[in-house]
């Protein structure tokens, strides 16, 4: 009876020296962190990092107790995922979609923020627009086409006209079918002046084949018209992935928003940074540029890209996470304090602050 104090003893011993060996491991070896610019959640100044992915880390490694840690910088999103699957660093905190693909050769944390993958576009003057459709082949074609109706009513009435009623539509051919057509045009937009009418029985029955046919041109005219002045607006309009596949499309390379636009088939072009595609995007080499919402908006905002502006399109729900190499102990140690961090008033007031 006395050896069972002995062993529950040495089992308390053991889990305790266990508990304190797990602690030595998150708090004192070295940790690496990839990082790559990805702001506002990382930024980069002449002081180092900051940005709402280091301060989120700053408070979860403060409740570890980690204090030994080291940023690695790298120059891309795709250069950084590639660090972390062959475990060139331990983590990263940068903000990393996660997908099923992804999740094959990483691991990750708990969600520290939820966003949307956005489009974004050079705005143009509303009044250029307007120029620009009153211009457009369709707009053009109806009026050229109208024009030709009014000529040839014209060119009749004056036939009929020309012997009997020269004072109102001339001898002459063309002086007779500049008043024709003057006639025709008043007669369509049914103004009715009263100048100028019919007194032959030719004339009269195409003054009447006229005034009907006028009321359905005038209202295809109406309908062309819409229809020219909207017809890049409704081209503009996203309301679906498929949608895309009619403009030209740029993401950043091995970006969740790759792997979408992958998923649907749909064709674009490859920049290695967002910065990369902003550019592009002012300079017109591209239509749309695809990727993380807030990332769009801040650096826009942030880096005078007065031009650019994000449209209110939503493309699918993003949960950027900390990311791991796959099978690292490091993600249930800090899953636990970052769910802590993410329920503080602290956490909650810096979300709005950015």
């Amino acid at each position: 009876m006395k050896k069972l104090p002995l062993v529950i003893l040495a089992l308390l011993l053991g889990t305790f020296s266990w508990a304190a060996q797990d602690s030595i491991v998150v708090s004192s070896e070295k940790i690496t962190i990839g990082v790559t610019q990805s702001p506002p959640f990382v930024i980069k100044n002449q002081d180092g990092f900051s940005g709402l992915s280091l301060t989120s880390w700053e408070m979860v490694s403060d409740g570890l107790g980690i204090d030994d840690y080291e940023l690695k910088e790298y120059t891309s999103l795709q250069e950084l995922l590639q660090g972390i699957k062959s475990g060139e660093v331990d983590m990263s905190i940068n903000p990393i979609t996660v997908t099923d693909k992804r999740m094959e050769y990483i691991d990750f944390s708990q969600p520290y923020f939820i966003s949307h993958t956005a489009l974004s576009q050079k705005s143009d003057s509303k009044v250029l627009r307007l120029l620009s459709n009153l211009w457009s082949r369709d707009f053009l074609s109806a009026v050229l086409m109208l024009v030709a109706i009014i000529l040839i009513f014209g060119i009749l009435v004056w036939f009929f006209e020309r012997k009997k009623n020269q004072e109102e539509f001339g001898g002459k051919p063309l002086q007779g079918i500049k008043q024709g057509f003057w006639w025709s045009a008043v007669t369509m937009t049914t103004v009715g002046y009263g100048d100028k009418s019919p007194q032959t029985t030719g004339g009269r029955v195409v003054g009447f084949i006229w005034m009907f046919l006028a009321i359905i041109l005038i209202s295809g005219l109406t309908a062309s018209i819409a229809s020219a002045l909207t017809v890049q607006r409704i081209n503009d309009q996203i309301n679906g992935v498929e949608d895309l596949k009619r403009f030209d499309v740029t993401t950043v390379t091995g970006s969740s928003s790759q792997e979408f636009l992958d998923l649907y088939n749909v064709n674009y072009k490859e920049v290695k940074t967002v910065n990369e595609g902003l550019k592009a995007l002012n300079d017109e080499k591209t239509t749309l540029l695809v990727y993380d919402e807030p990332i769009l908006k801040y650096i826009i905002s942030e880096q005078g890209f007065d031009e650019l502006e994000v449209l209110p399109n939503r493309l699918k729900k993003d949960y950027f996470s900390y990311a791991f190499p796959k099978g690292s102990s490091l993600t249930k140690k800090i899953n636990p304090e970052l769910i802590s961090v993410l329920k503080t008033m602290e956490w909650n007031t810096l979300i709005k602050d950015y």
